[in-house]
């Protein structure tokens, strides 16, 4: 893959057979990309953006609901909060878990 850097700092990569690109290696390790993760694709106005997308690998996502499962039903007393509060708090944990390893993929 060849890319050079242009004046304003942006590396300009090919488009490849498949429509596959190759990202520049500094910026791979610069966002902690290695191969198989996942990036969100975007139509912006003037181009196309590219974002890293955080995913919590299924059975460590089950594992941290079962968890929270277990403190909930088992380790306290009688919940005062209702289902949908409880569900609330599970995907409130949910979100925080996907939040803080987005956090360690950025620079």
């Amino acid at each position: 893959m060849q890319h050079r850097k242009e004046p304003s700092g942006m590396a300009l990569v090919r488009l490849k057979r498949a429509a596959q690109i190759t990202l520049p290696a500094e910026l791979r390790k610069r966002f902690h990309l290695e191969e198989g993760d996942y990036l969100e694709v975007e139509a912006v106005e003037n181009g196309i953006l590219l974002k890293p997308v955080a995913f919590i690998g299924r059975e460590k996502a089950w594992e941290k609901v079962r968890e929270v499962l277990d403190r909930v039903h088992a380790k306290l007393p009688p919940s005062d909060q209702s289902p949908r509060e409880q569900e609330e708090e599970i995907t409130r944990i949910i979100k925080e878990l996907r939040q803080d390893d987005a956090a360690e993929r950025r620079p």
